[in-house]
């Protein structure tokens, strides 16, 4: 299988960048350096045809124009790196799909902090590119954040999701089989454990702050729950909203398009759990308060809170906060994660919500963007019979490995997360 980029009027970011110059020869310094010292295979292609190894051995690339590779990096740093691959510059050596980029990331994200050298991390807040404005998540930017991603096409997810059409990290029973396992069960797990901490049962009235496809609406309420769900994708609700209606819960579910914060005009205490999935990342870290204090206004006496969230170390989140990324750029736009301790330290000063138990589960997060990349590149040519052009099909190929890298070297985490008051003896 071949995945040609194509023609770069396409995405502006891709046009071609002038090669050589002091900022390429640093980059190419730097390159050489990082991969030097470390278990991967780069293979660079010069133009007179011979081929330059570099690496100790392990997961290989090949580069097949390292003039742009370096010139892109030298401009654009880690968001020049990921559009290099998109407009082929370099790839995986071996068949997409076949985990060999995951893998080959995974070796560069265990030794992140490390790939440039201590004395030029300073020059970090001079020479990364910055979080544009436009993607502040403001009431007025919020929803054009979440349609770049989540309106892109129903049907695009429904190609590479499982049947429950859940876009979040499964919870495997062993991560051994995680590859083979039914992957609907794992799903399934997770959205119960976080029900049963919520302590959803028959009456509970259920907030839900994320409505993804409406799976967790429906299981929720065929516990005899009464659902709340809110969304800022108008495709998400569309299909959610049908999903619940075949499975015979439009009885006890709303789907309402709904920015979070509109909740603080609304009656307090009107729930008796709050549930969001893998929704505070594209809240924005100037806005984390507003989230909590929303969540704090919105739960009932004695309820409880149960958030997934992806999560950073603490020192990562403070170093990276306001760089631009290629996630930002061109996946998630406003995205930012948190750490727990952000999230702790959140709480404690806005209300009186405090984390009681706490399950890291970030090791289940490879298998399930590993399966999840596999149907993508399966589905291909579903993909593009939806409009998609091969550029995206290698976007999305490199997203899912990057972020599936991240996890499987203990870079990224996600956790599942219960909140609760304890002065009302939760």
């Amino acid at each position: 299988m071949t995945l040609t980029a194509s023609p770069t009027t396409t995405w502006p970011g891709l046009a071609p960048v002038p090669e050589g110059g002091l900022s390429a020869r640093i980059a190419e310094r730097l390159f050489r350096a990082a991969v030097a010292r470390r278990n991967v295979t780069v293979r660079l292609r010069r133009p007179d045809g011979t081929v330059e190894q570099l690496g100790l051995g392990g997961p290989a690339v090949v580069v097949h124009r390292p003039a742009e590779l370096f010139a892109r990096v030298g401009r654009d740093k880690l968001i020049g790196f990921g559009e290099a691959y998109l407009t082929g510059a370099w790839a995986e050596d071996g068949v997409p799909g076949d985990g060999v980029l995951g893998e080959f990331l995974t070796v560069l994200a265990a030794d992140i902090a490390d790939l440039v050298p201590r004395s030029l991390q300073r020059l970090r807040g001079v020479v990364s590119p910055r979080l544009p404005r436009s993607h502040r998540g403001t009431r007025e930017n919020t929803q054009a954040n979440v349609a770049h991603h989540y309106d892109l096409s129903n049907d695009l997810f429904a190609a590479f999701l499982d049947p429950t059409l859940s876009y979040s990290s499964a919870l495997f029973d062993d991560l051994a089989t995680a590859l083979s396992e039914d992957f609907a069960a794992a799903q399934h797990r997770k959205i119960d454990r976080l029900l049963d901490r919520a302590g959803v049962t028959t009456g509970t009235r259920l907030l839900e702050i994320g409505t993804g496809w409406g799976e967790l609406a429906i299981r929720a309420a065929a516990r005899g729950a009464s659902v709340r769900s809110i969304t800022l994708s108008v495709e998400q609700q569309a299909l959610a909203q049908e999903r619940i209606a075949a499975a015979g819960c439009a009885d006890r579910v709303d789907v309402d398009l709904c920015d979070y914060r509109a909740l603080l005009d609304e009656p307090a205490a009107a729930y008796d759990a709050v549930v969001s999935v893998e929704m505070i990342e594209a809240v924005g870290r100037e806005f984390w308060p507003s989230y909590f204090r929303t969540i704090d206004h919105a739960l009932a006496p004695g309820g409880r809170v149960a958030i997934q969230a992806i999560t950073l170390p603490h020192d990562r989140m403070l170093a990276t906060g306001s760089t631009h990324t290629f996630i930002t750029k061109y996946i998630f736009p406003g995205g930012a994660l948190p750490s727990v301790r952000a999230i702790d330290d959140v709480t404690r000063r806005h209300t009186a919500l405090r984390i009681t138990d706490d399950l890291a589960m970030g090791r289940h997060y490879a298998p399930t963007l590993q399966r999840w990349d596999r149907a993508f590149l399966a589905a291909r040519e579903r993909v593009a019979d939806l409009g998609f052009d091969a550029t995206f099909v290698r976007m999305w190929h490199f997203y899912l490995e990057y972020c599936r890298a991240g996890f499987a070297a203990d870079y990224i985490d996600v956790h599942q997360l219960v909140l609760a008051r304890p002065e009302e003896g939760r």
